[in-house]
Formats: structure tokens, C-alpha cells, sequence
């Protein structure tokens, strides 16, 4: 792996909510979350809803502040940051968001929504000249016509519009992309031009993307690296292939299972999951997956798994006291615990 352009360590995020029955009114979205972003690399972000993925994309946006654990971008923390500093560094991590029917302003002609950024960090393009010609350059940049510039958001397609989103979020010359569902919105034949295009920018301009995404189809198609959440903490992380052949953690094994497969011989027994996912305000002690796990002790119950290491791929580690082995397959994993 290139070297690393972020680095979360301990990352927690508490919000205050009502009370509920118990009379808790915490409710901690992120649990101690520990990432890193190579330099252009995908990293994908997959879990079920309400685990805390879009809680940690905004806080990587700096859009909230963590309660503790650090975010370090090229070995800076933005949270120490003022004024000018952090103008400057807020111009690398930029975001293409899920809907683009409600992320683009339909009282903006596309030349005004890219250029928006600009009116805030004005030392980039002095000049309306140079201005118009970025437009110009960043819509051909994506797909569309330099003609477009005068077209309102509802006068686009949905690709289109997203192409017109995209284009805003490279108009600060960004490091770092976090793209949040960015295709979930669109149609299939659609959704793979926006996901090519992503690729290409990426080959072309040396982007890191952080993708976020429930379709574990796509995921598997642009990241390079995945990261599983659960409940407010990362169960799993590696190589995507590795993560979706070998999956090491229960609930990975189980979110795997139920992704739909063409191939009829490659499809495994589905696993079905008991019970619903815990409430956040009240989560389950030690391992946060035990209460519905099949495989979870006593000792699930009693303390936080530490870190167990596929000692066959590097960088593969999920959180669990009981790591899967697919000895079923014939494919025995050393795992090492510790």
C-alpha cells in the first residue's frame, strides 16, 4: 500500500437524543473506529442503515467534531485548525452526495453550481475569465457539453445531474472524494457510466475516494480496500476480494450471503441473521454482533474482541473472538489472535 493521505485512531462521536425507556440519552454513532486512506485508492464503506457510516463520512468532512480519537489528513488534524488553515485544508476532502435531484440548487445554472465554491475560496480563479473556463474544462472533464453551463439542475437527467455534482466536488482540486451512495439513485445502465467515470477521473487525477454503498456489487467493482461496520465500529476490514471470498467475521459472512449472485454454482447457503440490530442507545456488551451471532460464548458477552489477523493476507483483520475459517471450502486460514 502507497503511502497514507488519512489516519483515524479511536474515532468516537456521541450524539444527545431522547431519552428511552431505560432513560439513556446517549447515543454513540462511531465506537472506535480505526481507518486508513492510501493515496489514490478506493476505499469501500459497507453496513446496514443506522451503523454510522454517514456519521463518519461527515466527520471526515469535518461537519462534526469527535468527542475523542484522532483524523489526520497528511499528518495534520483538521480539528486543530483555524481561519485560513483550515479554508485551505477543507478544499481536499470534498463529497458527491446520494440524490442528486436535492443536492444541486434548481435556482442555479450549472456554471454557477460548480463555481460556487469559488465565492468562498477566492485565491483559485481571481478572474471571471479563468472562472468560465474552468467551468467550461470541468464539464467536459465529466461528460457533459461546455454548451451546458447555461442548463438548470432540472433540465439534466439523473446521470447527468450526478456528472453536474461531481464536477462540483473537483472544482477545489480535491485529494479526497467521499462519495455517499452516489449511484444508489440512478439506473442500472447509468449507474455503471457514473461509476466508470469515477474510475477514469481517478486514473486521471490521482483521487482517494472513501465509497460509501449498501450495494455490495458496486463496492466490489470500484474499491480496492473494505471496510464492514457494524453498529457504530469497523468488524472487518482487507482487500476486497479477499473480504468477500474469506470473510472472516460472522456478520460479514452474513452480509455476504445475501448478495445476489448470477452464477447458480457460485452461490453458498444463505445465512440468515436472528433478530434485529440492536439499538444504538443500548448496545449489547463485549461483542456488539453477540446477539446475533451463532457462534457467539460467554465470552462475547464479557469483553470486546480484539483484532484477529488472516496471516494470509496482509492487512485482513476483523474484529471477532470466533474469525470464520472456510474449512468447508478446503481452504483452511491460519488466524492469529491478538
Amino acid at each position: 500500500m502507497s503511502e497514507s493521505i488519512l489516519k483515524v485512531r479511536g474515532l468516537t462521536k456521541t450524539f444527545k437524543v431522547p431519552a428511552n425507556a431505560a432513560g439513556k440519552n446517549q447515543l454513540r454513532a462511531l465506537d472506535g473506529i480505526d481507518l486508513d486512506l492510501a493515496r489514490g485508492e478506493t476505499l469501500g464503506l459497507v453496513g446496514e442503515s443506522g451503523c454510522g457510516k454517514s456519521t463518519l463520512a461527515r466527520t471526515l468532512m469535518m461537519l462534526e467534531r469527535p468527542d475523542s480519537g484522532s483524523v489526520t489528513w497528511d499528518g495534520v488534524d483538521p480539528f486543530s485548525l483555524k481561519g485560513k488553515d483550515l479554508l485551505a485544508l477543507r478544499r481536499r476532502v470534498q463529497m458527491v452526495f446520494q440524490d442528486p435531484y436535492a443536492s444541486l440548487n434548481s435556482r442555479m445554472s450549472a456554471a454557477d453550481i460548480i463555481a460556487e465554491p469559488w465565492r468562498t475560496h477566492k485565491s483559485m480563479y481571481k478572474t471571471s475569465r479563468d472562472r468560465a473556463a474552468r467551468v467550461r474544462e470541468l464539464l467536459h472533464l465529466v461528460g457533459l457539453r461546455p454548451s451546458d453551463e447555461h442548463r438548470y439542475p432540472q433540465e439534466f437527467s439523473g446521470g447527468q445531474r450526478q456528472r453536474l455534482g461531481i464536477a462540483r466536488a473537483l472544482a477545489l482540486n480535491p485529494s479526497v472524494v467521499i462519495c455517499d451512495e452516489p449511484v444508489s439513485a440512478l439506473d442500472l445502465s447509468v449507474q455503471a457510466q457514473v461509476l466508470n467515470l469515477l474510475n477514469d477521473l481517478q486514473k486521471q487525477l490521482g483521487i482517494s475516494y472513501v465509497f460509501i454503498s449498501h450495494d455490495l456489487s458496486v463496492v466490489r467493482h470500484v474499491a480496492d480496500r473494505l471496510a464492514v461496520m457494524y453498529l457504530g465500529r469497523i468488524v472487518e476490514t482487507g482487500a476486497t476480494d479477499a473480504v468477500f471470498d474469506r470473510p472472516a467475521h460472522p456478520y460479514t459472512e452474513a452480509l455476504m450471503s445475501a448478495a445476489p449472485k448470477l452464477d447458480a454454482a457460485s452461490r453458498g447457503k444463505r445465512i440468515i441473521l436472528d433478530g434485529e440490530v440492536p439499538s444504538p442507545l443500548n448496545p449489547p456488551s463485549g461483542c456488539r454482533f453477540r446477539t446475533r451471532c451463532a457462534h457467539a460464548t460467554d465470552i462475547c458477552a464479557s469483553t470486546v474482541p480484539p483484532a484477529a489477523v488472516d496471516e494470509r493476507e496482509s492487512g485482513h483483520v476483523a474484529e471477532c473472538h470466533h474469525p470464520r475459517r472456510p474449512v468447508e471450502l478446503g481452504v483452511p486460514v491460519p488466524v492469529a489472535v491478538g
